[in-house]
C-alpha cells in the first residue's frame, strides 16, 4: 500500500487513535440501512439523501442530518435519534463484528506499549453498544464519541486532541498516530497535528480519497499498524 513518508521515524509515537467503524469494527453496511430505516420513520425518501451520506462517512452523524435538514434542529435531532435507535436495534441483532485482525492489532498496540483510544461519529449510546456487543469494554484505555469533545465530531480534530488531552500519553501532538477508513479521518488526524495519519482499505473510502485528504500511509487494514510501528525505539514521547 502507499508509503508516503518513506523515512518515518517510528520512535515515541505513544498514542494511537483508531476509528471504529470501517476501521475495526465490520458493521456490513449498517450506516446506510440504519439511515434507510430513519429516513422511512420520519416519512422522508431516503434515496434522495444517500448519496450525502455516503460521502460523509465518518462525520458526526448529527451534522450529516443538520445538513440534510436544512439547519432545521429539531428535525435533525429526530433524525439522529431514529438512526441511533435503528442501528443499535441491528447491532443487537448480531449484525456487527470484529474487522479480522482488529483486536489483535489493538493488543499488540497496547504490547508495544502505547496508547490506544477508539473514537467514533455515532453517539455515546450506540458507541456503547457496539462496545458491548463486541465485548470490547475493556479493550482500550479510552473510548470517545463527539459529545465527549464538545460536540463536534470529524473532520474536526477535537476527539484526537480530546485523546491527547485525556490520556496525557505523549507531550507533542506529532507523536499522535490516527488511522480510520475516511477522508474525514485523515482530515481530523491532519487538523490535530498528528505525525501519523493512516488511512485503511476495509471501509468507505478508497487510496485516492484518503490519500487526498492527507494520508501519510495507506494500508490494507488496520492489522498492519503495528508492523508500520514496530520500529519503534520507545513508546514514550
Amino acid at each position: 500500500m502507499t508509503d508516503t513518508t518513506d523515512t518515518t521515524d517510528t520512535a515515541g509515537y505513544g498514542l494511537v487513535v483508531l476509528d471504529m467503524a470501517g476501521t475495526t469494527v465490520a458493521d456490513g453496511g449498517l450506516v446506510e440501512r440504519a439511515f434507510t430505516a430513519a429516513a422511512e420513520r420520519l416519512g422522508e425518501d431516503p434515496a434522495t439523501m444517500i448519496h450525502y451520506v455516503r460521502a460523509t462517512m465518518g462525520e458526526s452523524k448529527i451534522s450529516v442530518f443538520r445538513h440534510l435538514f436544512g439547519g432545521d434542529e429539531t428535525r435533525a435531532r429526530q433524525a439522529n435519534a431514529a438512526f441511533e435507535e435503528a442501528y443499535g436495534e441491528l447491532v443487537a441483532d448480531g449484525l456487527i463484528a470484529p474487522l479480522p485482525g482488529a483486536a489483535e492489532a489493538i493488543a499488540e498496540l497496547t504490547e508495544q506499549g502505547r496508547t490506544v483510544v477508539l473514537t467514533t461519529g455515532f453517539a455515546r449510546v450506540t458507541q456503547d453498544a457496539i462496545l458491548d456487543a463486541l465485548g470490547w469494554r475493556d479493550l482500550v484505555a479510552l473510548t470517545l464519541c463527539p459529545a465527549d469533545a464538545g460536540g463536534r465530531g470529524r473532520p474536526y480534530p477535537d476527539m484526537v486532541l480530546g485523546a491527547f488531552l485525556r490520556t496525557g500519553a505523549v507531550d507533542d501532538v506529532r507523536r499522535i498516530v490516527v488511522a480510520g477508513d475516511t477522508s474525514y479521518d485523515m482530515l481530523s488526524g491532519v487538523r490535530a497535528g498528528a505525525g501519523i495519519v493512516a488511512g485503511v482499505l476495509t471501509g468507505a473510502h478508497d487510496e485516492g480519497a484518503l490519500a487526498e485528504h492527507g494520508a501519510t500511509h495507506v494500508l490494507r487494514s488496520v492489522a498492519e499498524l503495528p508492523a508500520l510501528l514496530a520500529g519503534a525505539r520507545g513508546a514514550g514521547a
